[in-house]
């Protein structure tokens, strides 16, 4: 599903160069749940941006799918990002004038022909997330669990094969934050590939992979 060999990423700050992540090479098969792990500062958001499609390597190589993104012009990666990968992030990013539905079916909005039977599928996965009776609320009437279910339904829309999900449960009480994990895991469950960013021990526990940075390298990768 994803691969990564020898993957360096530095950035120019202040007149140094940052070394943000320092040769990383990593394999995920299809249908795992990886969590990445690891301090401040070791990597984890230069990692997830790469794997999202969202930043590129300085040098070595990502493939998806067996695709080398380097190879990929900006329309493929564009599209790419857009039907195979799903994001979940801390803080939601719902939008605050639109319905949950609307919210959940915003993806379509990215796309010149939307698959038939989208409205259906967003409000099965809302039954799904148990949100349904809530599909007309805007996010301010919503908890912070519910508006994580929310965002988490939307990723779900295309049926992405990829579903990265960055520090999801860092906004959220502990019950909201069980609800949520409990939610991942039934996505992984179905056979989608996760992967989790998080500096939650406990979080990162509920994956059956962990892969820890430190300095931009990876530490350990242990299996449980």
């Amino acid at each position: 599903m994803i691969e990564l060999r020898d993957v360096r990423r530095h950035y120019a700050m202040s007149g140094q160069t940052v070394h943000a992540l320092a040769g990383v090479d990593l394999r995920i098969e299809a249908g795992e749940f990886v969590a990445i792990t690891g301090p401040s500062g070791s990597g984890k958001s230069s990692l997830l941006n790469i794997l999202g499609c969202l930043d590129h390597p300085s040098s070595g190589h990502y493939l998806i799918e067996g695709r080398d993104v380097a190879s990929l012009d900006d329309e493929s990666s564009s599209d790419m990002r857009n039907r195979r990968i799903g994001f979940v992030f801390q803080s939601f990013h719902l939008l605050p004038r639109l319905t949950v539905l609307e919210n959940v079916l915003l993806p379509l909005r990215f796309h010149r022909q939307p698959p038939p039977g989208a409205r259906d599928r967003a409000l099965a996965l809302l039954d799904r997330v148990g949100l349904r009776e809530r599909r007309d609320h805007r996010p301010n009437e919503l908890s912070g669990g519910q508006m994580q279910r929310a965002a988490i339904a939307r990723a779900l829309l295309l049926q992405p094969a990829l579903l990265l999900a960055d520090e999801p449960t860092g906004n959220l009480d502990s019950r909201s934050a069980a609800d949520v994990l409990a939610l991942i895991d039934e996505v992984h469950a179905g056979g989608q590939t996760v992967v989790l960013v998080t500096h939650d021990h406990d979080v990162a526990a509920c994956a059956p992979r962990q892969v820890k940075l430190r300095d931009g390298k990876i530490e350990h990768d242990q299996k449980h």
